[in-house]
């Protein structure tokens, strides 16, 4: 490959084959998918998404938004609870033409959607997050706050279109079982939240909820009406480590070249640092550490116990994760060697790039930007 190194790679028959799988799995239990382009960033991955069968997207930026409204996806949920002063910027978009909904879930917030939207003239689209496992955002299913919130948006002339969740502490898990049993807990926590809303009087015809690894171990999704899941669209180091997939699944990688070798230590050294790969080290607490990242050869093939053990700004150290001193690493990658890198955390990898460089089966490159910022 004539690719001027570290360079992003998408293996389009890995990312192809990731997309399939998870639309095939969430046709079958009959909800919609709307992927959340968060992670790729990238307008040509999300239109293979939507190719495939897709429904509209999830970002988590309104910079996102703006990207992919203009691009052509006009059915945007903005899954990130929105703040008084980012609402006119919301209501340029709609005006625009884009389907946009918003998320809240405080009183607080939902008052200041429908002061805006009274200000305006304008019937914002809203859903109310649910906490489904502690993990991060949202309000407990059983809360008073939850009607509170239901009302105050459909008092003050808002839609509320559903609830949502993400059960993001899938990500500690790494068993069959364990997955299974917090997919039904976050189902069954969103449903309950969209029947209290609508015992209450409150129409609520959405229920979304996902991660990637709920949706992929979600065994029935009664009451569920989409799902939402990114990071399946190239997988990473932490979902193998979650047992999701495998790293011959990961379909992002970084290219690297060989810059030195510091024989005593088994150390060959690569112009992948952290700048590279990020310094995301998600996998540091799970069954399998693979340091900065997994080493494979140039075509994209597991090299075994080979990890970036250490990274700097700009230098990656190769070695193997046993920590054993392999002098044989010199002979076998020597300067001007390529190899590629596995990410623990593709979002975290693919933020440090303004584009991908997408190889085909036949090995032809295309550049695909990426746009960063907020």
């Amino acid at each position: 490959m004539d690719i001027e190194t570290p360079a992003a790679l998408i293996d389009e028959r890995r990312m192809e084959g990731n997309i399939v799988r998870m639309q095939a799995h969430l046709s079958a239990l009959g909800v919609r998918l709307r992927p959340h382009v968060k992670t790729s960033k990238c307008i040509e991955v999300a239109r293979a998404q939507e190719k495939a069968g897709a429904v509209g997207i999830t970002v988590s930026t309104l910079k996102e938004a703006e990207q992919f409204f203009a691009a052509g996806f006009s059915d945007v949920l903005y899954a990130v609870c929105i703040v008084p002063d980012k609402l006119d910027r919301a209501l340029a978009l709609i005006r625009k033409g884009c389907a946009l909904t918003l998320l809240v879930d405080s009183v607080a917030a939902a008052e200041a959607v429908v002061a805006k939207g009274r200000e305006a003239r304008q019937t914002f689209e809203v859903m109310i997050e649910i906490d489904s496992d502690g993990h991060r955002s949202g309000v407990q299913p059983e809360a008073p706050e939850l009607i509170a919130i239901g009302q105050v948006l459909q008092a003050g002339g808002a839609t509320v279109k559903g609830v949502l969740t993400h059960a993001g502490s899938s990500y500690d898990l790494d068993t069959p079982e364990a997955l299974q049993a917090l997919a039904e807990q976050e189902r069954a926590l969103c449903v309950r939240a969209a029947d209290r809303l609508r015992a209450a009087g409150i129409a609520c015809p959405e229920v979304s909820i996902g991660s990637t690894p709920t949706a992929i171990a979600a065994q029935h999704l009664e009451g569920v009406t989409e799902v939402r899941a990114g990071v399946y669209v190239f997988f990473d180091l932490v979902m193998s480590n979650v047992g999701v997939c495998t790293p011959q699944d990961v379909a992002l990688s970084v290219l690297t070249e060989v810059i030195g070798h510091q024989p005593e230590k088994g150390w060959v050294i690569v112009d992948a640092g952290w700048m590279a790969m990020s310094r995301d080290r998600g996998t540091q607490r799970q069954k399998i550490d693979y340091g900065y990242g997994a080493v494979c050869d140039v075509e994209g093939n597991v090299i075994d116990g080979l990890i970036v053990s250490g990274a700097n700004q700009e230098h990656g150290i190769v070695a193997r994760r046993d920590g054993t001193a392999d002098a044989t690493l010199v002979e076998r990658f020597p300067i001007g060697a390529r190899l590629r890198i596995l990410p623990n955390h593709a979002c975290a990898t693919g933020a440090q790039y303004p584009s991908y460089l997408a190889v085909t089966p036949a090995g032809d490159t295309a550049t695909w930007p990426r746009f960063q910022g907020w």
